[in-house]
């Protein structure tokens, strides 16, 4: 079977217009180094609000790398291009700062925070009792709310917790770090139900104001929630995009070699 080509995104003819409003998020030709070793390279995105972006790719592919370094973990250093956030750029802003401006991120592998409970996180976070039941009970987690964050919390468990944390911060720009790992079918569907929520999928397309990326391995998530564009990334390039879905599905069928072979012949592949 010929492997599935994808087609190069199309230029606006002469005389088109092409009229955007301002992006959510800009990452312009970004290299980010760890330690001195490059992780990504060439770096380019645009996220609109109301707009989910996923990206596939094999372990160690830089996946995670790209959204710690938008999140602005200090270990990941940009050598070379932007990120902006609403217009402006956040390369200088602490994790702090981003999050202020209302960019979060849920990690793949939840740290154990010993001595501080969720309630006792939601306290700091000036977030009012009322709402933090009613959003534990959405969440099966009204019983977790007075132990150590992630203490003995299953795999699930810490996934649902993440999801609350973000419920509660109300952030613009969502960063979910493979969301389905390590949890049961049940558990994926709870969390995806959390996850539209999140991004507004309840509201008319006009008014979200939400947007965000999702890193996936599995691609489960894909199932139960409509994302707006999926890239492919590999040895920290960013190498094919297009429907997620169907991105997805030559994943399955051929794995990533379509992929590298399109880009080998002619640079990034668009849909």
């Amino acid at each position: 079977m010929n492997s599935p080509r994808y087609r190069r995104e199309r230029r606006p003819r002469q005389g088109e217009r092409k009229v955007k409003a301002k992006p959510l998020l800009e990452i312009e030709d970004v290299i980010v180094e760890v330690g001195g070793e490059r992780l990504l390279t060439g770096i380019d995105m645009e996220i609109f609000e109301g707009e989910i972006h996923v990206v596939f790719g094999p372990n160690g592919s830089g996946k995670s790398s790209l959204i710690n370094t938008i999140m602005g973990l200090p270990t990941y250093q940009v050598t070379r291009g932007d990120i902006r956030f609403r217009g402006e750029s956040i390369l200088d802003l602490p994790i702090s700062e981003r999050a202020k401006l209302g960019i979060s991120l849920a990690f793949q592998h939840s740290p154990v925070v010993n001595g501080v409970s969720l309630s006792d996180l939601f306290k700091a976070m000036e977030v009012e009792d009322e709402t933090v039941d009613t959003l534990a009970e959405d969440l099966n987690m009204e019983g977790h709310l007075k132990r150590d964050i992630n203490a003995g919390f299953s795999g699930g468990e810490m996934k649902r917790a993440e999801m609350l944390q973000l419920l509660a911060q109300k952030p613009e720009l969502i960063l979910l770090d493979e969301p389905e790992s390590g949890v049961d079918v049940d558990s994926i569907k709870l969390l995806t139900h959390v996850i539209r929520k999140l991004f507004q999928k309840d509201m008319p397309i006009r008014e979200r104001t939400t947007g965000g990326i999702i890193v996936t391995h599995t691609g489960n998530v894909l199932k139960h929630l409509h994302a707006n564009r999926g890239y492919v990334m590999i040895e920290g390039k960013l190498m094919c995009s297009g429907a997620p879905l169907d991105i997805f599905t030559q994943i399955k069928q051929h794995g990533f070699r379509a992929c590298i072979q399109e880009f080998k012949q002619g640079g990034k592949v668009h849909d």
